[in-house]
């Protein structure tokens, strides 16, 4: 019995050790309190790792503890039973550049458990110059926006001043800066132009933009060449950004595209990010199979390549995207002069009813008038007609002539 004193008295000493440990440490079984606990949820904590059932901890706005938090008391405790407990959502392409400017709370992020967004779609904030907010003024006193900033410097500057409801990333636009140096033509750069391009991106870049981004589809970007591209994103990657683009086709010349997409992370030893990636149109929605094929590809031959997708059917764009490339040399001006000329307009329209891999023709990937719908407008006068399909506007309107002219 006697033998057993000194062992029995080690594991006493040992025992009171690690419970003054734990006391010391707040790991004894009366847990801590919190501001918050979620309870029952499914936690996903964003690793890749599957679900696992437990309890958060919230405390001071931050998440303090996970786990069976069954015994912490807590101010606020919700039951998530049945449902997903996550770390907040990134939106890899967010666009609310210049909404966040009219509520910085986002709510619309919020409400989907958002709260980082990436933005910046070939267009961007910054840079920006008097010719192009007068270019763009519309959109500016759509949104009742007073764009007092040129530099991303200065937008980023705002957003700090005004305080904003989620984390944001931005892009500076390939398009941008082509816009500010060549404006909305179809033209090629001078040498020197290009240098001017590579400067703004570097510019915006020290300012913090995360990367170099395209897209392609929409004029003035299709004028662009591959190597103006390449050149762009070259300078973004010296500051360890990345090229993020929306693809020159995501239809009937998707498989060119990708191609195009994996020359320019190559070539630019940059990392790439394809935006949205689909193929559009029904008679290609088989070829998804070999479009991440492709870029599984890429992928093992050494390209840091990746894709993002969003779970539905339905896109929104502006209008004019559905006319060709050629008819937006120039700009919005430009475009309507085209629109009001009976010959030119045949031309479009001819264009949009005829499949082609030149540009990517969103009018032949949509079944038709039927499928598109209004949902803002700029002109206060054309209200009556948010909300409605261009199929009940054309019937609503002179019937034989638009029904023609939409689905013939």
């Amino acid at each position: 019995m006697e033998a057993r004193k000194g062992p029995m008295r080690f594991y006493r000493v040992l025992s009171m050790s690690l419970f003054l440990f734990a006391l010391l440490s707040g790991c004894v079984a009366q847990q801590p309190s919190f501001d918050i606990i979620i309870t029952h949820g499914h936690i996903i904590d964003g690793t890749g790792s599957p679900w696992s059932s437990g309890d958060v901890g919230i405390r001071d706005g931050k998440i303090a503890a996970i786990g069976n938090l069954s015994q912490a008391t807590a101010k606020q405790k919700i039951d998530a039973h049945g449902m997903v407990v996550a770390p907040g959502f990134i939106d890899m392409l967010g666009q609310s550049e210049e909404t966040i400017l009219v509520d910085p709370r986002l709510p619309s992020k919020i409400y989907q458990g958002i709260t980082t967004e990436v933005t910046g779609e070939g267009g961007s904030a910054a840079p920006l110059t008097d010719a192009l907010v007068n270019s763009d003024k519309m959109k500016y006193e759509h949104l009742k926006i007073t764009p007092d900033w040129r530099t991303y410097r200065q937008y980023f500057a705002r957003l700090e001043k005004q305080g904003i409801g989620i984390n944001v990333a931005d892009y500076v636009g390939a398009t941008q800066v082509r816009r500010v140096v060549l404006g909305d033509a179809d033209v090629q750069p001078t040498s020197g132009q290009l240098e001017q391009m590579k400067s703004l991106v570097r510019d915006a870049m020290r300012d913090g933009a995360v990367g170099v981004s395209t897209s392609l589809e929409y004029a003035p970007a299709p004028y662009a060449r591959t190597e103006e591209i390449i050149a762009l994103a070259g300078e973004a990657s010296k500051f360890g950004g990345i090229y993020a683009t929306h693809m020159r086709s995501e239809g009937d010349a998707i498989e060119a595209s990708i191609e195009e997409t994996v020359r320019i992370g190559r070539e630019a030893h940059i990392p790439v990010e394809i935006w949205h990636l689909k193929v559009a149109g029904k008679a290609n929605w088989h070829r998804m199979p070999e479009i991440l094929a492709k870029i599984n590809e890429a992928r093992a031959q050494g390209v840091d390549i990746a894709a993002d997708t969003y779970a539905y059917t339905a896109w929104s764009n502006d209008f004019s995207a559905f006319i060709p490339p050629w008819a937006h040399d120039g700009g919005d001006a430009k475009l309507i002069e085209r629109l009001k000329d009976p010959a030119t307009r045949a031309r479009i329209r001819k264009d949009m009813m005829t499949p082609s891999k030149d540009w990517d023709n969103e009018w032949n990937e949509i079944p038709g008038p039927e499928s598109v719908l209004i949902t803002s407008v700029q002109n206060p006068k054309l209200m009556p007609l948010q909300g409605k399909t261009l199929a009940e506007i054309a019937n609503r309107r002179t019937k034989t002539r638009w029904t023609r002219c939409l689905t013939s």
